[in-house]
């Protein structure tokens, strides 16, 4: 058994355990934990495959970010998980039901699946000889593809833009900060001095 095979069931065995105690663990913070590993895993498996730019996309937004920003807002929040596990036993039988569904239809997708004509051929004209995974992603996007990935983006921020203004609230009853009224005010207005007599208040 070569290294990669080797690696190769390291990788899924891992990935799978992660998987299935994400879910059972009764410890939120350990399912966010369980679930970073799952992430190292896949990753692992992508590099495996070549894909080393989805591996590195996969650490540094699901790990670095995504499962971080979980643990931290597991942790920090004052959840009553007795009771949520409460709630999730009265939907266990469906959740059951559509995973056997699920299931169903993985086994048939798998089952009648076939490698089609040509396709190692047609992945390999993709990148050149010579040329990595990740060299030949960035050649592609900001070559061939500038101009659309740049209005992807654009796309993106507008669509940011737009919820930040849907979502904006300006409410009367809350004290705001005026930064011009702070710096040109007067301090001969803005103090009072008194003249506290002895066993007197003001």
């Amino acid at each position: 058994m070569s290294i990669a095979v080797m690696s190769f069931y390291l990788f899924a065995v891992s990935a799978l355990a992660g998987g299935l105690f994400t879910v059972i663990s009764r410890n939120p913070v350990h399912s966010v934990l369980w679930l970073i590993l799952a992430f190292i895993s896949s990753a692992g498996l992508f590099v495996l495959l070549g894909a080393e730019f989805v591996a590195m996309l996969l650490i540094i937004v699901y790990v670095g970010a995504v499962a971080v920003l979980f643990l931290f807002v597991v942790m920090m929040l004052d959840v009553d998980f007795a009771a949520l596990k409460a709630e999730m036993a009265r939907y266990m039988p469906l959740a059951l039901l559509i995973g056997v569904i699920l299931l169903m239809q993985f086994g048939l997708a798998f089952g009648n699946w076939q490698m089609a004509d040509g396709a190692e051929a047609a992945r390999g004209a993709v990148t050149p000889d010579g040329v990595e995974n990740t060299a030949a992603l960035g050649l592609l996007l900001y070559d061939q593809y500038f101009l659309l990935f740049q209005t992807a983006g654009l796309i993106l921020l507008v669509a940011m833009i737009g919820a930040i203004v849907l979502t904006l609230r300006h409410r009367t009853d809350v004290k705001r900060q005026d930064v011009l009224a702070q710096m040109y005010r007067d301090p001969a207005k803005a103090m009072e001095l008194k003249d506290v007599k002895p066993g007197q208040g003001l």
